[in-house]
């Protein structure tokens, strides 16, 4: 659909269901879904197979309302500035970015399609334009650059392939990775859920089920909670008397699961006996509770999930091969926050609207959203910001209502560095000094990305501004 065709559909933007249950995003289709705009004519993809995205990510003014991907296959320049709605227009191979922001102004960025690349250059804004949180006028931009007009960041990359929309994710590689995943879903194909602490493996594996059919319930089993001596007789189920303290038969997690999903969260913490016992069961579709002759066959199906390296600890002979060829079906990686920025809008609106908070954010605190690495994933963002919504008093979050760990990212270091750390801030200052604050020349000249580099300048509180002549 060309990007004047789906203007028309942008007002469900502001409709789409989005909720987190357990710090993860759930998705579900509520209305047409305009988010991806896709330039029609010729495409130019690049080496890697792909054409380069502009991601608009958060409006800090109204950040209830997620984001979007622009697609620039066949664009030679992109146009943004402020308008009184979001619009999208199409002239020949020029793209225009109409965006509700009072502090845009009308006529605030270009974005240009250069020989090597594409480089942003401020159109003499009213409040200028940053790059990685610098203040720019003309510069040529990374892959996953993030671009800061008025109150509003745009993430920008080189290639992204095409992909079906999701009301999960931006990103195009992993919104196939879920759609893939419903289509299984439907099968009794096993399937494995790979990712961090943090990213929702439980609460995708509970959508998996709801969209299967199975008339069965859910069964969560977390594998490295439960004891070692327990954990056959809690999956397989005991008679009476099998053991001291067992009072009454049980049917054990996997018959309780007959007919539905079992999800076998953590299960690289299984021990090895277990996995020789649920191996059994997988094969025969059956199982047999301790201190019983009688096999009990199981409608089964198995969502297992790990932030561990199966195939690394098969290697090493502590997890099955043949366990881990059963439960991979169908391999599913949920990447972690830090490689999904291009989604953090989305899950700042989701995890908002959840709390109930009709709220803002600063310019300060979007950056330091954007520059923390969240090692605890969404899990960690969603508890940052209900509790920082809630010390705003639903007012504006502000950079000092964050947690600690996300508000001094930004902050100068008060501990003397280490010798090797202020070497490196020395010589960062010195090509400061001498390429006139202008990062990307000292990126070029230190060999490293920018990106690297802009981290390192929020490190040791540099200011490229200030070497500015």
């Amino acid at each position: 659909m060309s990007c004047s065709a789906r203007r028309d559909l942008l007002r469900s933007w502001q409709d789409r269901s989005l909720d987190l249950f357990g710090g993860a995003l759930l998705w579900h289709t509520r209305a047409v879904d305009a988010r991806t705009i896709t330039r029609t004519g010729a495409r130019k993809k690049t080496a890697k197979g792909g054409t380069p995205h502009l991601f608009l990510v958060l409006q800090c003014d109204q950040p209830l309302r997620g984001g979007m991907r622009f697609d620039l296959a066949g664009a030679s320049t992109v146009g943004i500035g402020r308008a009184e709605k979001l619009v999208c227009e199409a002239d020949g191979r020029e793209l225009r970015i109409g965006v509700p922001d009072p502090r845009m102004s009308s006529r605030h960025l270009r974005l240009e399609r250069v020989l090597d690349g594409w480089v942003a250059e401020d159109q003499n804004s009213k409040n200028g334009t940053h790059v990685d949180g610098t203040s720019i006028r003309r510069v040529t931009l990374d892959d996953g650059a993030l671009l800061e007009a008025g109150h509003t960041f745009f993430i920008f990359r080189h290639a992204v392939a095409s992909a079906p929309e999701s009301e999960a994710t931006l990103i195009p590689s992993f919104a196939a990775d879920l759609e893939k995943a419903a289509l299984v879903a439907k099968s009794r194909l096993s399937i494995l859920l790979q990712g961090e602490t943090g990213t929702g493996k439980e609460v995708l594996a509970a959508h998996l089920h709801r969209v299967s059919g199975r008339p069965g319930p859910f069964v969560p089993v977390n594998c490295g909670a439960l004891p070692a001596t327990l954990v056959e007789s809690e999956l397989f189920g005991y008679r009476k008397g099998a053991f001291t303290g067992a009072l009454e038969d049980r049917p054990g997690l996997v018959r309780s699961s007959d007919g539905g999903t079992l999800l076998l969260d953590e299960i690289g913490d299984l021990p090895l006996p277990a996995q020789a016992a649920l191996l059994r069961v997988l094969q025969e579709e059956e199982v047999t509770p301790l201190s019983s002759t009688r096999a009990h066959k199981v409608d089964l199906r198995v969502i297992a999930a790990t932030h561990r390296d199966l195939p690394v600890l098969a290697k090493e002979g502590k997890f099955r091969a043949d366990l881990l060829a059963r439960l991979s079906g169908f391999v599913a990686r949920l990447p972690p926050l830090r490689e999904r920025r291009e989604d953090l809008g989305l899950l700042t609106a989701a995890i908002l609207r959840k709390a109930g908070f009709e709220t803002s954010l600063s310019v300060e605190a979007a950056r330091a959203l954007f520059s923390y690495a969240w090692p605890g994933n969404v899990r960690e963002l969603e508890k940052s910001l209900q509790s920082a919504a809630v010390l705003s008093r639903g007012e504006t979050i502000e950079l000092e209502h964050l947690p600690d760990s996300v508000y001094t990212v930004n902050e100068p270091p008060d501990a003397p560095l280490a010798a090797d750390e202020q070497k490196r801030k020395d010589e960062l200052a010195a090509m400061l000094r001498e390429h006139a604050g202008n990062v990307t020349q000292v990126a070029r000249a230190l060999g490293k990305a920018r990106q690297q580099v802009q981290r390192w300048l929020r490190r040791y509180g540099l200011d490229p501004l200030s070497f500015r002549r």
